[in-house]
């Protein structure tokens, strides 16, 4: 058996089946684009999905991919099993070979078996096949091309028939283990197959494809058997290139090389702390992918997983000593061993390292804050006497501070306390399952069963409105909230299929169009054009005159003043994208966008405002684009001859085999991947005015703009509002903003001068608000203080603590409806007493809780009544703390 690296097992695949018919078809992203079942694409067959259930044709009929997947978070999660076990990964490379209805099982299984034996040179005596329990066929298919009768094995739904998820394309499957062990041909080695350990591995499954799974479960024969194949790159290597584990290819060995560089410890199996480096070494990979491809770490949906992804490599990066950001650094290494398979990496590697060094930092300001409300919550556990931290407030502190557990059982054992991690675990699984509970549920809210059923019929729909806005059109089908229907009646709302149609349906980020339907006698009117499944146009109306039948002929009618509106802002998104990248560099890419006839919203991956200066110049460049006119043209090609003339593809987006490219002028305007709508040149647009731009997630901007007619009406409401202030200040246009300035720090001035006066009249001293008392030789000031802001009084309590010299200040006020107390120790004393231990018991008399410095400590509560009793009671709390 040769050795090979993962980049000739990886050739040899696609080559291999290339020159058996197949298309060798390039990896879709890793956000499935128009599929609701799945949080991440998680294998090869993905993106086939429709081309199995029949709703899509593709021109061919066998296809081969080398496909990123992610298995994190969903039905689909290895995320814990990660760095423990020799085969586990959230990020890996599948290898697969398919049919949709050309060769079944019978070539399925030859082909495997060539490629295995005969290109792989894998010894037959450390194979081992598996089939489904009643699979008779494939068993005997397996023993005609040459494995023995007594290594294929049968197993039942558990292990042997195979479904992407809770619905689609699914059927039973054979798979094929490969023996580890000293002597393959001992007894007693069936049993390890589908068992424990990692003696036996599988290394690829083969699913002869015959049914899809409705959302209730029921099996539906697919219109042709099909072929699914999966086989991992990283378990392959770990066979071909005859190592123990996936971490010890050469797939993860320089990534594991470069962390024994950080820590300056090189990498070894056998070290203790193996399983740290090989978490990391894991994430940093899914990271770059997860987020070259679109994903930003958030609290939410596939933010969030990448959020915990990261976060879970740092923890086990503490543990190598690693304390500081460090995973940023070793994007580069996983750049130089995949961007050659993967170049769109390559083209992130800037954002890709900014964002993951901001998440860095984020994280551990995070932990920082986190440690302390830890840190409050071990002290009052030891005050009441108890000696175990709950597993319920360790599984708080982790969702809510992002506190690793394993670090909280370091802080409870430095304190003396036992952490129940038993209880934390329950905890940890039950929110897993309501998460898995809570995605199916998502999935059922969005997957409508009639869309399935009228695509398995081969309802489809022509969009033809590219070109015009009005045509004669027949409809299909109706829909009402039951289900298909016959006829709609007047008043009714429901919705529509058509022939063919004018409507552009919601999709790239661009709005459905709106509009109405005549017949004869009767109307209706379209708000809502969506696209449920691909070739599946839908559109949601209510019929306010007559009947509307299925079969009737109508005319569609585009409302053409909200298209041609649409279209400005679309192809101003275009020169707003272009005009970004000029200005802030290649790094700021799209991350998402609204297109509709009122405004457009564009978002891009940018870790800082945008100053004015640059805002302006970016406005200048797209409207310098719409006065010179350019024509906007739109053509059809393959993926590979777009990219080729270099346009730029969305993130999330699916793409086809032929592409639709929108361009401005010779493309050096813009070039992009597009199937929305567009102007026939840049002056139609008019005119564009950026109204915002704000942050919207960590690493994400925000600009809102608008074109045509919106941006003519707000740069008129701006100047209305510009006159009306010069007339009332009666100054010209050009000196309002010299006039605002001066005011506004005139303004400043006198807000100065207030707060002045009021420190003064605070530290006057004297009056029936101030209580001295003198507790073991140290002067106690208590004072009730005027309302003022938080800064105010702490300035306050330092000016009186520097009046003591020494001693403890206790101030309270009324707020904002709440009762807030500050206590300021000098330095001198805080060996002796904390502010802290002082403000604590103060503020649960008024409802609330509080803490801080030695030094300096403050507390708020809800119960303002028992604020002067707060303040009664500090010198026999100070007297308690004292005598302890």
């Amino acid at each position: 058996m040769p050795s090979m690296t993962s980049r000739e097992i990886r050739k040899a695949f696609l080559d291999f089946f290339e020159k058996r018919g197949h298309q060798v078809v390039a990896s879709s992203s890793l956000m499935p684009a128009g599929d609701a079942t799945l949080l991440f694409t998680n294998a090869g067959m993905n993106q086939f999905k429709d081309v199995f259930a029949g709703r899509e044709t593709r021109a061919y009929s066998r296809a081969c991919s080398s496909q990123k997947c992610v298995r994190a978070g969903g039905k689909h999660n290895d995320l814990e099993n990660v760095g423990y076990t020799a085969r586990h990964q959230t990020f890996f490379e599948m290898l697969g070979n398919f049919s949709f209805g050309d060769y079944f099982k019978e070539d399925a299984i030859r082909f495997a078996w060539d490629l295995l034996v005969d290109v792989y040179q894998l010894p037959v005596e450390r194979l081992w096949f598996t089939v489904y329990t009643d699979d008779d066929e494939a068993a005997a298919l397996w023993e005609k091309v040459g494995a023995p009768r007594d290594r294929i094995l049968r197993f039942g739904d558990a292990d042997n028939f195979w479904s992407m998820g809770e619905v689609g394309p699914c059927g039973p499957c054979s798979e094929i283990h490969f023996d580890r062990g000293d002597d393959p041909m001992a007894d007693g080695r069936a049993p390890l197959v589908n068992g424990d350990g990692d003696d036996i591995i599988e290394i690829w499954n083969l699913v002869f494809m015959q049914y899809e799974r409705d959302i209730e479960g029921a099996l539906h024969p697919l219109p042709r058997p099909s072929i699914d194949t999966g086989a991992g790159l990283e378990r392959l290597a770990t066979v071909l290139q005859g190592v123990e584990s996936n971490y010890e290819t050469d797939l993860f060995l320089p990534i594991l090389n470069a962390i024994g560089g950080l820590v300056e410890r090189p990498y070894s199996p056998s070290d203790s702390l193996a399983a740290a480096y090989r978490v990391i070494a894991d994430h940093i990979r899914a990271s770059v992918f997860l987020m070259t491809d679109g994903v930003v770490p958030s609290n939410e949906g596939r933010g969030y997983v990448l959020r915990r992804i990261i976060r879970r490599a740092l923890r086990y990066g503490r543990k190598l000593g690693l304390d500081g950001a460090f995973l940023h650094t070793l994007v580069p290494v996983v750049i130089t061993e995949m961007g050659e398979i993967y170049p769109d990496i390559v083209e992130r590697q800037g954002v890709v390292t900014t964002q993951l060094h901001q998440e860095e930092e984020r994280f551990a300001r995070t932990l920082n804050s986190g440690t302390d409300v830890a840190g409050r919550e071990l002290e009052r556990i030891k005050r009441k006497g108890e000696t175990v931290v709950p597993g319920e407030l360790a599984f708080n502190l982790y969702q809510t501070h992002g506190i690793p557990v394993d670090l909280l059982e370091e802080f409870a054992q430095e304190e003396g306390l036992k952490l129940d991690r038993r209880a934390f675990d329950e905890c940890l699984n039950a929110e897993k399952e309501r998460g898995q509970a809570s995605w199916k549920g998502d999935v059922q809210a969005r997957l409508r069963t009639e869309y399935e059923s009228l695509a398995e019929r081969g309802v489809k729909s022509i969009f033809e409105g590219y070109e015009k806005l009005e045509q004669k059109t027949q409809v299909v089908s109706l829909l009402d909230g039951e289900g298909e229907v016959e006829e709609l009646n007047e008043g009714s709302s429901g919705e529509v299929v058509l022939e063919a149609t004018p409507f552009y349906a919601e999709s790239g980020g661009q709005a459905g169009d709106q509009g109405r339907l005549n017949w004869g006698g009767g109307s209706a009117l379209i708000t809502v054009t969506q696209k449920p499944l691909e070739g599946l146009i839908v559109h949601s109306l209510t019929v306010e005159e007559g009947r509307l039948n299925v079969g009737v002929s109508v005319i569609a009618e585009v409302t053409k003043t909200e298209r041609v509106d649409t279209e400005r802002h679309h192809t101003a998104t275009h020169l707003l994208h272009s005009a970004l990248r000029g200005v802030l560099g290649e790094a700021a890419q799209q991350a998402g966008s609204l297109v509709n006839p009122d405004r457009l919203r564009f978002d891009f991956n940018w870790g800082e405002p945008v100053s004015f200066d640059q805002l302006q110049e970016i406005e200048r460049r797209v409207n310098r684009a719409i006065v010179c006119n350019e024509t906007v043209t739109k053509s059809y090609m393959s993926v590979d001859a777009a990219r080729e003339l270099g346009a730029m593809a969305l993130f999330g987006e699916k793409y086809g085999e032929t592409v639709r490219v929108v361009s401005v002028g010779d493309g050096g305007f813009s070039r992009e991947l597009c199937g929305g709508c567009h102007v026939r040149r840049t002056g139609d647009i008019g005119v564009f005015v950026i109204l915002s731009e704000r942050g919207v997630a960590a690493g994400v901007r925000r600009i809102e703009a608008v074109a045509g007619g919106a941006a003519v009406e707000f740069l008129q409401e701006r100047a209305r509002i510009a006159a009306e202030l010069a007339g009332y200040y009666q100054i010209s246009f050009e000196g309002l903003g010299g006039l605002l300035k001066k005011r506004d720090a005139h303004l400043g001035a006198l807000e100065e001068e207030v707060r002045t006066l009021k420190h003064k009249l605070a530290t006057g001293g004297g009056g029936d608000d101030e209580v001295r008392t003198e507790i073991d030789g140290f002067t106690v000031l208590t004072r009730l203080a005027p309302e003022m802001s938080s800064s105010e009084l702490r300035d306050l309590a330092d000016t009186l603590r520097q009046r003591l010299g020494s001693g403890v200040v206790v101030l309270g006020m009324e707020s904002g409806g709440k009762a807030t107390l500050l206590v300021a120790v000098t330095e001198d004393l805080v060996g002796t007493i904390k502010a802290g231990e002082i403000v604590k018991p103060l503020a649960e008399i008024v409802g609330g809780r509080g803490g801080g410095r030695p030094n300096l400590a403050q507390a708020g509560g809800p119960d303002i009544e028992k604020l002067d009793e707060a303040l009664q009671a500090v010198s026999s709390v100070i007297e308690d703390l004292t005598q302890s």
